[in-house]
């Protein structure tokens, strides 16, 4: 090696170009003098052109020494400190190394190489090479080979984030594989309007990355993997997530930016009529079809979920972590990391939660509601179920009686003709209604089943509030009535308002 680091220049200080003068020398100037030395040190011959740290102590990577800005800000992530938290863990285990170090887990390498070769410490921590394997030949001709990790995720791929992350003690991947937001590609990823939450490639560059990474320009989308979320390369909000989830604002909360989508009829849409992705804006109490004359503004009626009682909204339930311990032994038996995002989850018989495809029984132990107790929230799991269920009845009452009253104006529905038509721009009092019904029943098939538990979760007072108004104007609008007889819906309305303070 010949070249010349740039990081490496003597500087002589003027106190000792002083002492050079007081010792005869003529020179007044701050003297520089480049010292030649390596660029960096050839790494062992069996860490197979892995490059690792030129300065362990200071966290510099050989990679760091050209891409100076991505080292600065992955000297600040977890990754930067991977082999100091394994040591500190008390848990260390020789199996564990290759996942706190630079080695062929992670990347395209097919032979073992870095630490687990050669044990030296410039392996130490996850550095740039975990995912874009060994740097060795692009320092030597950085035109002739540019080594770009992978976004792809998956227990059957022996590269990325899977590799490593994965396993009883943080099973993300095992999880992510069972969740919605591995399998949310398909016919919308194609649409340019639904590519931003839809196709991983199109979601990362929204978020403004403009990193580089095999699958980029594939036709091929990708799913929500773990890089739409967080950032590899930079800890600006916690756990290294692109945007932040501790706040109350849908506006820069990360899950918000795909959850918060069609939270009120659009009359010009011909799927205007039903709500798409609008569980941001329902816990805020900005989600529906605010009937006339029900005195109901947008975000007065914010339940407690989507109060500041509950900082990090969405990931408060649907991140939730907990640790289940073998019921024989009380030792250690399985660590969720939440990301089946699935809040309640059914549990199988030692108590690790199932997947969405999973059903079960609502109340606990058949579920767990983990995610409810704690802090502000529940105070206990039973206390959780009994207002869920609470709330529901009440929701799942008014629901079905406005879906009476509907039937009874249009008995056709959604098709063509009658009060409720899409294909029609001009907007009913019963599409108004039809919306917040579906508001109340909204759901699909990869998030369970078509029930009222999600919007009694997210706002059951909102909710309450826009299914009773609904009523009431689609009776006094169409002079239908349904099997209740007369109600006084008004005063029904009224209650609930009182209950959160309108």
């Amino acid at each position: 090696m010949t070249r010349i680091d740039v990081r490496r220049l003597l500087v002589l200080p003027a106190a000792l170009v002083l002492l050079g003068s007081m010792l005869g020398s003529v020179c007044e100037d701050e003297v520089i003098v480049e010292v030649e030395r390596p660029f960096f040190e050839d790494p062992p011959a069996m860490a197979v052109g892995f490059l690792g740290y030129d300065e362990e102590a200071a966290n510099l990577t050989v990679c760091g020494n050209c891409h100076i800005g991505v080292q600065s800000e992955w000297e600040d992530t977890a990754h930067a400190d991977a082999w100091q938290s394994l040591i500190g863990s008390g848990s260390a285990q020789p199996f564990c190394e290759n996942c706190h170090a630079v080695s062929q887990n992670g990347n395209l390498t097919e032979t073992d190489g870095g630490w687990a070769t050669t044990q030296d410490s410039r392996y130490h921590d996850v550095q740039c090479e975990n995912c874009h394997g060994p740097g060795e030949a692009h320092a030597n001709n950085p035109d002739a080979s540019q080594p770009i990790a992978q976004a792809s995720v998956g227990l059957d791929l022996d590269t990325g984030c899977g590799e490593c992350h994965q396993g009883t003690h943080h099973p993300f991947v095992e999880e992510w594989e069972a969740s919605p937001h591995s399998g949310v590609v398909g016919f919308a990823a194609a649409r340019e309007s639904c590519a931003p939450c839809h196709r991983g490639q199109t979601s990362i560059e929204r978020f403004g990355s403009n990193a580089d990474y095999t699958e980029k320009f594939d036709s091929e989308p990708l799913a929500v993997v773990c890089v739409v979320c967080h950032d590899p390369h930079a800890d600006n909000n916690e756990h290294q997530l692109r945007l932040p989830v501790n706040t109350t604002s849908i506006e820069t909360h990360l899950c918000s930016q795909c959850h918060n989508r069609r939270t009120a009829p659009d009359p010009n849409s011909s799927h205007g009529l039903e709500p798409h992705s609008p569980e941001s804006a329902l816990l805020i109490g900005e989600a529906g079809w605010f009937p006339p004359g029900a005195d109901i503004g947008l975000g007065q009626i914010r339940g407690s979920h989507g109060s500041d009682a509950n900082p990090e909204l969405c990931a408060t339930c649907h991140l939730s972590e907990f640790t289940v311990t073998d019921a024989a032994t009380g030792g250690f038996a399985f660590s969720a990391t939440g990301h089946l995002f699935r809040p309640i989850p059914c549990v199988d018989a030692s108590g690790i939660p199932e997947g969405f495809e999973t059903d079960c029984d609502l109340a606990p132990p058949a579920r767990t509601y983990e995610s409810c107790t704690g802090g502000p929230c529940h105070g206990d799991q039973q206390a959780a179920f009994s207002a869920l269920t609470a709330a529901s009845t009440r929701i799942q009452g008014l629901a079905d009686e406005l879906e009476e009253l509907l039937e009874e104006v249009d008995p056709n529905g959604e098709d063509p003709g009658g009060e409720i038509d899409p294909t029609n721009p001009t907007f009913t009092v019963a599409e108004g209604a039809f919306f917040n019904h579906a508001l109340a029943l909204f759901g699909n098939e990869d998030f369970g089943t078509f029930s009222v538990i999600g919007s009694s979760a997210h706002n059951p007072f909102l909710m309450e509030a826009l299914l009773i108004a609904s009523i009431d104007v689609v009776e006094e609008e169409y002079g239908v009535m349904n099997s209740l007889g007369v109600v006084d819906w008004d005063a029904e309305l009224q209650m609930v308002k009182a209950r959160v303070g309108r």
